[in-house]
């Protein structure tokens, strides 16, 4: 009964100060976002030494994508109730035997379960996902905005600075030592993680209501799908999925289609991530200053505006890396305002959970943006359709972002036992 009157107090050892909590935050997003970011660097090798299809290598990454999503409500409700450094450490390691895997592939099967599988799983549980929320329950409440940002910046410097990396690699040692070099820099992030260290058990959070201290996973979850703002942010973050899927994983084939040399692909994810931080920077710093609501519809409509005009304009280095500047202002620029209202609308208490199933809807997008990219273009030989796809699915998000409602849920005291 004293427990529960007077929940234990948590003690922080002395240097995880708010800065060193954001900095190695920062880094675990940095590494574990950039191998997942240049996959598409490896889909040209890899089929024509195998003699698969575009359909292979787009069906791995598709499960790699659905995985992910699947995994992160259930990683984010064990984070929430644990903790969140044994979850970091299982997901990069999982994360770092799928790349290892995907290296040695020798069967379409071998390289789902590596590429798929392993690596879905892994990250869904090592994320920048889980950095956020680990930021949402560990930072004063000054520091939040800033470092949801500068979380998610992180993740495109990763995506800047490994598909250099990356072509460089495959140029000089091999597609298949670069994986494995890959994997060896995932696990190197593990004692990273210490200083993201929650409780677990909401000990940390903060609460968005009378009763939210006492909801279980169950009531948290039914409260969360009956409010008609969280159900339009879950399906707006679908065509995010969408889009970022399709370009990371198809972009290198695309430009190489349009008779582009390889460094171009490289380049133009390079300078998505590169744009992507300063995206992200800003997006933390204007939903502070404008509707979170209204900065997710500009987001999604520019991202239609920026590929209409890639499409229509002649394929170049010079159109193909504006274009990933022009995508990468807007790349993962949804997300701050994305867990920001999740945040706002429920409180810290169930955060990655509740993110997660936003993060999954994200994913579902992610798995049909990579597999229709590959099956429409074994179909018609052309990815046309799902580009225009694109710009339709990111008009209709801007659209259905529109109505959400920026405040707190209203809750009602549970009733307590007698």
């Amino acid at each position: 009964m004293a427990d529960s009157a007077k929940p234990s107090t948590p003690v922080t050892p002395f240097w995880r100060t708010p800065e060193a909590i954001i900095v190695c935050g920062c880094l675990v997003a940095l590494i574990t976002f950039g191998p997942r970011a240049s996959a598409g660097l490896f889909q040209l090798p890899m089929i024509t030494e195998h003699g698969w299809t575009r359909e292979v290598f787009s069906l791995s990454l598709a499960i790699q994508n659905l995985l992910w999503g699947v995994g992160q409500p259930f990683s984010g409700a064990i984070a929430d109730r644990y903790g969140t450094v044994r979850v970091f450490m299982v997901g990069l390691v999982m994360y770092a035997l799928g790349l290892v895997v995907m290296a040695y592939a020798s069967t379409p099967g071998l390289l789902h379960l590596g590429a798929g599988v392993l690596i879905g799983f892994g990250l869904s549980a090592c994320s920048f996902n889980l950095v956020l929320a680990a930021f949402a329950k560990l930072l004063p409440d000054d520091w939040k905005p800033i470092a949801l940002g500068a979380g998610t910046a992180a993740g495109s410097f990763g995506q800047f600075f490994y598909p250099p990396i990356g072509n460089i690699l495959i140029d000089s040692i091999g597609w298949q030592q670069a994986l494995v070099v890959f994997a060896l820099t995932v696990l190197a992030a593990m004692p990273l993680t210490l200083a993201l260290a929650t409780r677990g058990n909401g000990r940390q959070a903060t609460v968005a209501g009378p009763s939210a201290a006492d909801q279980s996973i169950a009531q948290a979850l039914a409260e969360a799908f009956r409010h008609r703002s969280y159900v339009l942010l879950v399906i707006g973050f679908f065509t995010c999925g969408f889009h970022l899927a399709f370009i990371t994983v198809h972009m290198p084939a695309y430009l190489k289609d349009m008779a582009l040399p390889a460094w171009v692909g490289a380049w133009t994810l390079a300078a998505i991530g590169l744009a992507n931080a300063v995206g992200s920077l800003g997006s933390g710093w204007l939903m502070q200053r404008m509707p979170k609501r209204h900065l997710l519809a500009i987001i999604y409509f520019g991202r239609a505006v920026a590929i209409l005009i890639f499409i229509l304009l002649p394929p170049s280095p010079a159109t193909a890396l504006a274009f990933g500047v022009a995508i990468g202002l807007l790349w993962l620029s949804t997300v701050p305002p994305t867990s920001a209202l999740v945040m706002l609308m429920f409180g810290t208490k169930y955060m990655a959970m509740l993110y997660g199933f936003a993060f999954f809807s994200h994913q579902l997008g992610g798995f049909l943006g990579v597999l229709l990219g590959g099956l429409l273009y074994e179909a018609s030989g052309s990815y046309l359709i799902v580009w225009w796809m694109s710009i339709a699915l990111g008009v209709a998000s801007a659209l259905i972002n529109l109505p959400i409602v920026e405040k707190p849920v209203d809750r009602a005291p549970l009733p307590q036992p007698a």
